[in-house]
């Protein structure tokens, strides 16, 4: 039977889109394959940044991200997708399969895939203008849709909860030698590198973590607009029912899913994962704020940019050429 699926030059075009995708520290951790029928996932242990992410939840995360976007964009490009998690037991980096059908892309297809080029991780403060609970409510069904649930920590006492949680981790880890010479090398970034946080698209200063829970980046640039209102960004839990690799991926399809809707809907939109990358206070966020019902994975926080606001450069992404290649290559 003749293949009739889309040719390799489309394929590079589609990944070059789907590499918008989030990743810890834009490490981007991911390697593609181009096979005859399919494209295959591989995690890039290379781009691993074990001081920050010593389990390497974060990079299965980002590669999961990476794993949507590329649904989305085939989508877009008329190609239904079937996705094949971990193929292979014996090569526990071999992320995903992924399979096409030819399909007549939708309305929603194409906007979801236009989402992907105006996304922007926003680290600076909020508007003090709430987000309709109905926006949050298609936010959940959206990170359902890819196995995940996503809680909002709506009420004071999770959020203080969620927040204190956020310090606790930035100061354990603030502690650690490794974690700040890591940090220094992945941010702070300047004009010419294509990986890495830039310094451009980092509020200067620290945080204040009753509002503002981010991670202090070194040498920020971004300029914000200072108000006496209050931040009234929403910070949502992205968890799932187990916490194994496998749901680890689901949950950065998941990411994925949320940060597209929420910038669909013209809401800014940040991932963070500190308290999630020490064993402690992962522990206590799943016991604490919620109730162990769930296994944390991610947190997103989502608001309206302030009306005078900059809008934000584009981060840089590695070339495609460094990350896909056809399997033959291999």
């Amino acid at each position: 039977m003749a293949y009739d699926g889309p040719d390799e030059k489309t394929l590079l075009s589609l990944l070059t889109l789907a590499s918008r995708a989030p990743s810890i520290h834009n490490s981007q951790p991911w390697i593609w394959r181009i096979a005859e029928h399919s494209i295959h996932l591989y995690l890039d242990r290379d781009r691993w940044l074990p001081a920050t992410d010593p389990d390497g939840r974060d990079a299965v995360i980002s590669c999961g991200a990476m794993l949507h976007h590329v649904r989305v964009a085939l989508a877009a490009a008329g190609w239904s997708t079937t996705v094949h998690r971990f193929p292979n037991p014996a090569e526990v980096d071999h992320l995903a399969a992924v399979e096409f059908t030819a399909k007549s892309p939708t309305e929603k297809d194409i906007a979801l895939a236009g989402a992907i080029t105006r996304r922007r991780t926003d680290r600076r403060r909020y508007s003090s203008w709430q987000v309709p609970s109905a926006f949050l409510k298609l936010l959940a069904d959206r990170a359902a849709k890819q196995g995940a649930i996503l809680t909002a920590t709506t009420d004071s006492r999770g959020h203080y909860a969620l927040v204190s949680l956020f310090a606790e981790a930035a100061r354990l880890q603030e502690g650690d030698p490794a974690y700040a010479d890591e940090l220094a090398v992945w941010t702070g970034r300047h004009f010419g590198s294509t990986d890495g946080v830039p310094s451009a698209n980092t509020p200067s200063g620290y945080g204040d973590y009753s509002s503002d829970p981010r991670r202090t980046f070194a040498d920020g640039t971004l300029a914000q607009t200072e108000s006496a209102d209050p931040d009234a960004g929403e910070l949502l839990i992205i968890g799932t029912s187990s916490d194994d690799p496998a749901s680890q991926l689901r949950a950065g399809e998941a990411t994925s899913a949320v940060l597209l809707g929420a910038t669909d809907l013209g809401l800014a939109s940040c991932p963070l994962s500190q308290p999630l990358e020490v064993a402690d206070t992962r522990r206590r966020l799943r016991d604490q704020v919620l109730d162990g019902a769930q296994c944390p994975q991610l947190v997103v926080r989502v608001g309206w940019a302030a009306a005078t606001q900059e809008p934000l450069p584009v981060t840089p992404r590695r070339p495609v050429g460094s990350f896909a290649n056809t399997l033959s290559a291999y």
